[in-house]
């Protein structure tokens, strides 16, 4: 109403001999003013060697400010999920239904502990073989899309880093995940005397992110163990077995350069977690079960980790997921072998 009120008078001064009003000193009312009062967030990007990788620092900095174009937005989405409300799965979103289905979880055992379940924690080493693994099985079954924006992220790095950098990049990236797993493990393992490469390990953001969920995990069952699943043909290597908040879960822990609020911005990390649940229900090297799976996303700067819990019903909504990726996986590798000239 003022505004109205306004602009007419504006006009009567126009029309008004003598007078004369630009529409240039029309300025629209901002409240960005507001902003400087915010306490300025600490910037995870700050953490990385900024004269190494300068160029590449630069053009995500530079970028933070900007609108997301479609593609940008779209392969976040691809990529992580879409940053919304946390919705579990409906089960109309995917009418495919598993030819062959199994269950994840087993009639025959309880996730009770029993008086013969050993005190130190398995840690049953991974026998490599013609098995497919958890992670092959999920990067051998991605979609088209999701193929496409992985190679435009790619080639992107490569252009700022070059095809050594790129490299080294990863390097780094995966050392700095081995190194985490190490500390946790030291952490959880009771056995465990600390060197002084751990100590230092300790001392690491990702640790200090996590602190918060660590008072919360007991009853260490399992670290860094595989199982396999011999009916439905797969193996994979489970980063831990234990109670959170008094409930027996298979633990994922990862580490990301951005905040994952969501389940749906871990991508296909439940899947993982499902899998390793499910083979090892049916493994016999374990005499109990688990219903229950827990993501913990750490983050470098030491801000607070987000879990994500996954309860029975929620495990077994993503199970039928795993399912059907497993058998587009086993679909494709016997095209493969039909295809192979004799």
């Amino acid at each position: 109403m003022k505004m109205k009120l306004f602009q007419t008078i504006c006009r009567q001064l126009r029309s008004s001999k003598g007078f004369s009003v630009e529409s240039a000193a029309l300025v629209a009312f901002s409240t960005s003013s507001y902003s400087c009062g915010r306490k300025k967030k600490v910037n995870p990007y700050e953490e990385v060697d900024q004269e190494k990788y300068s160029n590449l620092v630069q053009s995500v900095l530079s970028s933070r400010g900007v609108a997301h174009t479609p593609g940008s937005v779209e392969e976040d989405a691809l990529l992580c999920g879409p940053v919304s409300k946390h919705k579990p799965p409906k089960q109309g979103e995917d009418r495919r239904v598993p030819q062959n289905w199994f269950p994840i979880f087993n009639p025959d055992r309880s996730d009770k502990p029993n008086a013969s379940d050993p005190s130190v924690p398995l840690k049953i080493p991974l026998q490599r073989n013609v098995i497919p693994s958890v992670t092959r099985v999920l990067q051998q079954t991605m979609t088209k899309q999701q193929v496409f924006w992985l190679e435009r992220w790619k080639q992107r790095m490569i252009l700022e880093l070059g095809e050594d950098g790129f490299k080294e990049y990863n390097s780094n990236i995966f050392l700095q995940g081995k190194r985490f797993h190490e500390a946790l493990e030291s952490i959880l393992s009771p056995q465990e005397t600390l060197k002084e490469r751990d100590e230092n390990l300790l001392k690491s953001g990702y640790i200090e992110s996590v602190q918060h969920i660590l008072k919360d995990v007991s009853g260490v069952r399992a670290l860094e163990s595989a199982v396999q699943h011999e009916t439905l043909n797969y193996i994979g290597l489970l980063d831990c077995v234990a109670e959170y908040q008094g409930k027996l879960c298979v633990i994922d822990w990862k580490t990301s350069e951005k905040p994952k609020p969501f389940i749906q911005s871990t991508f296909d990390n439940p899947l993982q977690v499902v899998a390793y649940m499910g083979a090892m229900n049916h493994d016999t090297n374990y005499s109990f079960q688990v219903q229950c799976g827990l993501i913990v996303v750490a983050y470098k700067d030491g801000s607070p980790a987000h879990p994500h819990f996954m309860d029975a019903e929620l495990c077994s909504q993503y199970w039928a997921k795993w399912l059907l990726r497993l058998e587009e996986y086993m679909e494709k590798k016997k095209n493969q072998n039909i295809q192979k000239p004799e």
